[in-house]
């Protein structure tokens, strides 16, 4: 299909990567992980021509066709579904139903098919873009975040039209749960290397992790060993006896190969700056409306309407739902930059505010250094933390010193992330806040959101956070706002989105031409209520087999938890023997070894029932994926 042989790319000093090997065979659907700015967008561009490299070759298969998502937008049709017809081959042009079905996916509605895409948000326009893409006949898709203004719905209907691909895609996203539920293979960079494995992200992270801790202590036995070397040829060299014996032990030394010191990967680091409260209720919303447009008559539409909730102090809310549901107004009136139509939001009168806004960046001041905008959001900072927070957030050195004008998007994100922390809060608005992270960095913001005391408000559509993090739910359903007391996982058990059904519904028609369909290949095809029955067994069944399993697993965690913490106070006091008499010391020593033996089984059965569990969350998770890739390809 693919391969690249000995690659290689700098930009002036800066070696972005070499010797880069690797193929991309039939069928496959590859991840591209790497930190920010370690070259993933760098090697697309690469492959499609865009860059071209400073050794090496690209072969592919005779007329293998590459389709790349281009984040630069092109407009030439009066109509949203004429411009997607473009994307479609030559002899095709006329399916416009293929186009209307993917557009449907991506969240248009049929209202919008006849739009003119100029007044498209810059988001939909993007949309697209990766519309045209996907039902092109292109062999292998390159996508470089394509989930970046996709919402739940929509990033669930692209997950299951990448698994049906009948082709290959390389994909490069953000979203590590959204990566692992397409990727057959991760191809990833790291430490100007690349490397290709077959399996999910967590498989390539362990690889990776398992191979520098064996590189790590191979290093410092070698040093080890260097350093005994020397110091026998030192002490011996003049020695008539054994001068012979140290020459022998320099040729030695010549032979081995001293491995360098691995370079410390920078990492940021989420420490949000905590302003203690004493209150229970830090917000509290009652009878909440809001109206925003208005239909061919002139009258309001409620946005938000009659919405009432409370949040108690160190509550973790995800606000979820589709595009343009009124997410980011929400967070806006309840952070004040909005004023509400009726009813009344109630701030405790020790709440302390930290809003990180994604769209946020124009009120960066172009003047400013990096630590100047910081010190801004906290003046009383002294300057050796402001510093710091700019060295979380990979400003180091002179970089703190740059102006915010010659910053990139995603760099100014950053920027903003850092004024969050500066700022002294206990209840902290989070719109999208993933979005420019790679996967290192957004899983150092979940850490830090969890190790916050306060109250956390996010708008995301990440899975794999929302699976992590919220206790508690806003969703903005077609029939309003609801507040969900209760987890991610518990909703989706519940019954989840009310709208998955009719965007099931709406998606008529056969796939794209790269793309296969249920009954192409002899499966079922389903009706709404058939689904719906059989998404609704598969979560009981998944409910009944996963809710004793978790608790024996969190029982069996708080066990040795209990056991570790006794031992420690067994070693502290076996530490001071003095104060103890000889029958307690024997006491505790024999207590001691009992520990020993309980924990040992414990973890013995701990990881038994954990990579059960595992196995069987995924087991569900490609049940409900089948499923639901049946029931909108039909």
């Amino acid at each position: 299909m693919l391969q690249a042989f000995d690659l290689a790319k700098s930009f002036g000093s800066n070696l972005i990567f070499e010797n880069v090997n690797f193929a991309i065979n039939d069928g496959e659907r590859i991840g591209l992980v790497g930190r920010n700015g370690h070259g993933k967008t760098t090697l697309f561009r690469t492959l499609i021509g865009e860059e071209l490299s400073d050794q090496g070759k690209i072969v592919t298969s005779k007329n293998y066709s590459i389709g790349y998502l281009s984040q630069k937008i092109s407009i030439s049709e009066k109509s949203v579904v004429e411009e997607g017809c473009l994307g479609l081959p030559e002899g095709e042009r006329d399916a416009s139903y293929k186009v209307e079905k993917v557009l449907s996916g991506l969240g248009f509605t049929k209202e919008d098919f006849a739009k003119d895409p100029r007044t498209l948000s810059g988001g939909y326009q993007v949309r697209l873009n990766l519309a045209k893409l996907l039902v092109s006949d292109a062999k292998l898709l390159l996508l470089d975040e394509p989930t970046n203004y996709l919402d739940i719905l929509s990033l669930r209907w692209l997950a299951s039209f990448l698994r049906s691909w009948q082709s290959e895609v390389m994909l490069i996203t953000h979203d590590r749960g959204f990566m692992d539920s397409v990727v057959t293979h991760i191809l990833g960079i790291h430490r100007k290397r690349v490397r290709k494995i077959p399996g999910k992200t967590a498989d390539y992270f362990a690889k990776i992790a398992q191979e520098e801790e064996i590189y790590e202590k191979t290093r410092v036995n070698e040093e080890k060993r260097v350093s005994e070397i020397e110091e026998f040829v030192n002490k011996f060299r003049a020695k008539a006896r054994q001068g012979a014996l140290a020459q022998s032990r320099l040729k030695m030394l010549s032979k081995i190969d001293v491995k360098d010191k691995l370079e410390k990967l920078h990492d940021l680091d989420f420490s949000f700056t905590y302003a203690p409260f004493t209150g229970k209720l830090p917000l509290q919303v009652k009878s909440l409306s809001f109206c925003y447009d208005k239909d061919k008559r002139g009258v309001q539409l409620p946005l938000i309407q009659n919405v009432s909730f409370y949040i108690g102090h160190e509550d973790r809310v995800a606000i979820i739902g589709k595009n343009g549901k009124g997410k980011t107004t929400l967070l806006n009136l309840l952070a004040g930059k909005m004023s509400a139509d009726s009813g009344s939001i109630e701030l405790h009168t020790n709440a302390k505010l930290a809003y990180f806004e994604q769209t946020n960046r124009d009120s960066l001041l172009p003047q400013l250094s990096i630590e100047e905008e910081i010190r801004q959001s906290n003046p009383g900072m002294a300057y050796t933390q402001v510093r710091g927070i700019c060295g979380t957030m990979m400003f180091s050195g002179d970089d703190a010193k740059k102006k915010i004008a010659v910053l990139s998007g995603g760099e100014k994100s950053r920027v903003l992330l850092g004024k969050i922390l500066a700022t002294p809060c206990n209840l902290l608005f989070l719109d999208e806040p993933t979005n420019h992270l790679d996967m290192e960095s957004s899983e150092a913001l979940l850490n830090g959101l969890d190790d916050f005391p306060g109250t956390v408000l996010i708008v995301t559509h990440n899975e794999l956070l929302l699976r992590r993090l919220p206790n508690k739910l806003i969703v903005f359903q077609k029939n309003g706002v609801e507040f969900f007391d209760g987890t991610y996982e518990e909703f989706l058990e519940k019954g989840g989105y009310d709208e998955e059904e009719k965007e099931g519904e709406q998606k008529e028609g056969g796939n794209s031409s790269g793309s296969g369909s249920g009954s192409e290949n002899g499966e079922e095809l389903l009706d709404s209520k058939t689904y719906k029955f059989i998404r609704q067994q598969i979560i009981k069944e998944r409910s009944a087999i996963l809710v004793p399993l978790r608790e024996r697993v969190e029982k069996l965690e708080q066990k040795i938890i209990a056991l570790e913490e006794e031992q420690k106070e067994i070693n502290a006091e076996l530490m001071n023997p003095s104060d103890q008499g000889g029958a307690k010391i024997a006491k505790l020593s024999i207590r001691h070894g009992e520990i020993e033996k309980e924990l040992h089984s414990f973890y013995a059965v701990f990881d038994e029932e954990s990579n059960q569990l595992v196995i069987r969350e995924e087991e569900f998770q490609q049940k409900l994926a089948e499923l639901e890739a049946r029931f909108k390809n039909r």
